[in-house]
């Protein structure tokens, strides 16, 4: 179970965080798993003279994962898995009955205190994993950590024979360890310069120069350094009915937008699931340890959406930008209904929500659309500054009726200069032009799939997509 943890992390990267990649590793554990069972099963072996050198290989099994999940290997994502995970299952498959048989000898009691045993492993491997390990060592040395005790204990365990034989074994398995371990490399080692920090949640690895510098979260790329982000804060703070004085920002990612909104000198707060993701502030914005130690700033490690569920804080504004792909699992939960009953009584009255949605399907718009505009008498659509992605600015007031050089007349002066930091226009008027001559109604992204449902927490239209792709 150990293992499965770091399984996840490491072909995440490859097979990305929806659904149907979780599906395909799990799905993949249990065939092998019970192509293991059934083979002890189908022979019931009874000797144990083999038993050390299957130990042995057991452990070795663990590490192909290190060559399934090299980049520079072009195997297809689903072939990856099954390299990395078909052995060692298929393996864990035979031997797991075989130990409890021999254990319980037919007595139910022994039985029980097998199958015991091994809850206590299937517990304490994942904490050991998500808490320990993958924190403190990385993904590869996990992995190792895991193999080296099977590998150990098949050694001690080998049948006694000839010197020769029973010196070559040892000389084997750590030719074997170094064969997996030190050739093989990490998506990571394709960003240089990199930073890499760890922790519970994820790894996270910043990478890249200047304009093309990269936040990757378990290997997925998160967000860029695009005015886009910029635009997710200044646009609900300059269409604000009152001068803000605060703004929550769910999903710090790269922290553009967090930054944008500290521009306003109004205090911050910034909610964030993985740890190390806020520690990467100065990798993307050499000013981001000094706004970090403002007075004004405010960072939380937690859920989103639970922080709206706890917290009895207000805001004038709240910013979404949940992270990519839009299919991603569990995603959901940051365009719900439910999310919004969460998000309403956070807002100050007069108060804007803005939604960020990347490019979707039509029916994915339409649902994200319909879940708003059940949830805010008030909504307003906006296509990005880039042509692509959506903002949503949704309130339980009227939002005012503002033209480009109204909203960049309320912006304080160092708002404006963040703005156009990027460009691509060189005022801050012509950059708001550029979004409001882009507005369309609600309505027109509802009628791509007027018969869908709104997106709730039942209904993940986002997540589940795999047939409406095969239509």
């Amino acid at each position: 179970m150990g293992v499965e943890v770091v399984w996840v992390r490491l072909f995440t990267a490859f097979l990305g965080t929806v659904v149907y990649a979780f599906a395909a590793i799990l799905g993949t554990y249990l065939t092998a798993t019970f192509i293991g069972s059934k083979a002890y099963r189908d022979r019931k072996v009874q000797t144990g003279s083999w038993t050390g050198a299957h130990l042995t290989l057991l452990g070795l099994s663990m590490l192909l994962l290190l060559v399934a999940c090299d980049p520079r290997i072009p195997f297809f994502p689903l072939l990856r898995v099954a390299i990395g995970v078909m052995p060692f299952s298929a393996g864990a498959g035979f031997l797991t009955p075989m130990w409890l048989d021999r254990i319980s000898r037919g007595d139910p009691a022994r039985a029980g205190r097998g199958y015991a045993i091994n809850v206590v492993g299937c517990v304490a491997g994942p904490l050991l994993a998500g808490f320990i390990l993958l924190p403190l060592v990385g993904e590869r040395w996990s992995l190792l950590v895991f193999a080296l005790p099977w590998i150990a204990a098949g050694l001690v365990l080998r049948p006694s024979g000839r010197k020769f034989a029973r010196a070559w074994q040892p000389c084997a398995a750590a030719a074997m360890v170094l064969a997996c371990v030190l050739p093989t490399r990490g998506y990571e080692t394709a960003y240089s310069p990199r930073r890499i920090l760890r922790d519970y949640t994820a790894t996270v690895v910043a990478g890249g120069r200047g304009d093309e510098r990269q936040l990757l979260v378990n290997g997925v790329g998160i967000t860029s350094l695009t005015p886009i982000t910029k635009m997710m804060a200044h646009m609900p703070l300059a269409f604000l009915p009152r001068v803000p004085k605060d703004a929550l920002v769910i999903c710090f990612g790269m922290g553009t937008t967090y930054r944008s909104a500290m521009s306003w000198g109004i205090h911050s707060t910034a909610v964030e699931l993985a740890p190390s993701v806020p520690r990467m502030f100065s990798f993307f914005h050499a000013d981001g340890d000094r706004l970090l130690k403002s007075p004004l700033s405010r960072i939380v490690i937690d859920d989103g959406r639970f922080f709206l569920e706890r917290t009895r804080d207000q805001y004038d504004v709240i910013v979404i930008d949940p992270p990519p792909p839009v299919e991603a699992a569990a995603s959901s939960l940051l365009y719900s209904k439910e999310f919004y009953a969460a998000a309403k009584p956070r807002l100050r009255a007069g108060g804007i929500l803005a939604q960020w949605l990347p490019n979707a399907d039509g029916t994915v718009q339409a649902s994200v659309a319909k879940a708003l505009k059940q949830s805010f008498p008030y909504v307003r659509v906006f296509h990005s500054i880039e042509q692509w992605g959506w903002h949503f600015l949704a309130s339980e007031s009227p939002i005012p009726q503002r033209t480009a050089a109204d909203l960049a007349a309320r912006l304080p002066a160092a708002a404006a200069a963040d703005l156009i930091e990027w460009g691509p226009e060189d005022t801050p008027a012509e950059q708001f032009a550029v979004v409001l001559g882009q507005e369309i109604q609600l309505d027109d992204l509802i009628r791509q799939n007027p018969g869908i449902p709104a997106l709730s927490d039942d209904r993940p239209i986002n997540e589940y997509y795999l047939m409406r792709d095969w239509r």
